[in-house]
């Protein structure tokens, strides 16, 4: 098989990109090593910039996302009881967010792909990039015990944290930026009614997030140790924690009820510099990682694929190539962007090991200075709300 685009990785990352490049008349086959179904079974956050948004509408796949999505201005934050403010990203930044799950938008993803005839292969095992420093590189992977070769002229790697692209460059080609967080969030969803907002919480117990996906759906967090057992963790004791670290009239709204899904996640910031290896471009989880406190992570590999998209189209529309040799330091501005305001919003609002008294009471007086300034409150929104994609990139 021939193609113009090699696509590793069936996620939301790989998807628009395929769905994106078909709409300009540009071929390309997504290779994912897992089935559909359990693509589909991955439970992801749903908070998308108005960037990502406008983006996706652009693909051809808003409209679902139009009618059930949710519109709103921002998040809240509550400490210590003292006070409670919303980071109100229309006011200050001008522009609104949409609340719409990640497994929805994946959904929507594949129908556009089947709908346009896109060649999706699902369960491809042994994917393997193949010349990828040359000018004809080609990938292999196997599927009913048989061996496939996919000729191409880019490769895009989508396929996450783990996945076989960032792995295929020489480590000396790369460098990493990476730190670990000494905590996790236990995170347990539930058809339960939300609050009225999402609500970061940061109290003297440690952080928690109260959050939605739908109208009967509800997804919360807490702060935990990195080696906390689940099995420690029944429903009940769950939803009192939670309540200890909510605003009183919040912990009285709270509806509880059993848990459908219930797991820790840790939290890391990871970038890799470049995000080009030859011909093969690294795009989302395969480049970089963020806690989830900003609500970045898929926000950025929309940005990846929106940067990478355009080069694209430029070198094959246009015979020019000067966006995709710029793709990795354009893409790379915004990650560490959001990096930065990641790291620096999960460094407010949870506790860390050791932190002293004077911690917590400088972190108090950081939220009691953010609700109390105009300027430092627009500054705030301007970066929870993500930052405009870069003009002239294609």
């Amino acid at each position: 098989m021939r193609t113009q685009i090699v696509i590793i990785g069936g996620g939301p990352a790989g998807l628009l990109l395929s769905q994106t490049l078909h709409r300009s008349g540009i071929d390309s086959v997504v290779l994912e090593r897992a089935s559909r179904a359990h693509v589909l079974s991955r439970i992801r956050a749903g908070m998308l910039e108005w960037g990502s948004v406008q983006m996706l509408r652009e693909a051809g796949v808003g409209e679902r996302m139009d009618r059930e999505g949710e519109v709103h201005d921002g998040s809240a934050v509550a400490w210590a009881g003292r006070g409670r403010f919303l980071v109100d990203v229309r006011k200050y930044a001008g522009r609104p967010m949409m609340m719409y799950g990640q497994t929805q938008l994946t959904e929507d993803l594949y129908a556009a792909r089947d709908a346009m005839g896109g060649i999706v292969i699902d369960e491809a095992e042994r994917v393997t990039p193949h010349a990828i420093d040359g000018q004809r590189p080609w990938v292999t992977y196997r599927k009913h015990d048989r061996e496939h070769r996919i000729d191409c002229d880019f490769i895009a790697g989508c396929d996450g944290f783990h996945g076989v692209s960032r792995q295929s460059i020489p480590p000396a080609a790369l460098r990493v930026f990476e730190k670990g967080y000494p905590f996790g969030w236990l995170g347990i969803m539930s058809r339960t009614p939300p609050l009225p907002q999402p609500t970061y919480c940061h109290h003297e117990r440690g952080f928690a997030l109260v959050s939605k996906r739908k109208a009967m759906l509800s997804r919360h967090y807490i702060q935990v140790d990195l080696d906390t057992d689940l099995a420690d963790w029944p429903d009940e004791r769950f939803w009192d924690e939670l309540k200890l670290h909510l605003p009183a009239d919040y912990a009285q709204q709270l509806v509880t009820g059993p848990s459908i899904e219930k797991s820790i996640a840790p939290l890391r910031s990871f970038v890799v510099e470049p995000m080009r290896y030859g011909r093969l471009f690294l795009v989302g989880d395969a480049a970089h990682i963020v806690p989830p406190t900003g609500a970045k992570g898929l926000n950025l590999a929309i940005s990846d694929v929106h940067y990478l998209s355009r080069g694209l189209v430029a070198f094959y529309k246009k015979n020019d190539s000067s966006h995709l040799d710029r793709y990795s330091e354009t893409a790379l501005r915004r990650v560490w962007a959001a990096s930065r305001f990641s790291w620096w919003l999960t460094g407010l609002l949870h506790r860390f090991p050791g932190q002293t008294a004077f911690d917590l009471r400088a972190q108090e007086a950081e939220l009691d200075f953010i609700m109390s300034s105009e300027s430092a409150m627009r500054a705030m929104c301007e970066q929870y709300a993500g930052l405009p994609f870069e003009p002239g990139c294609g």
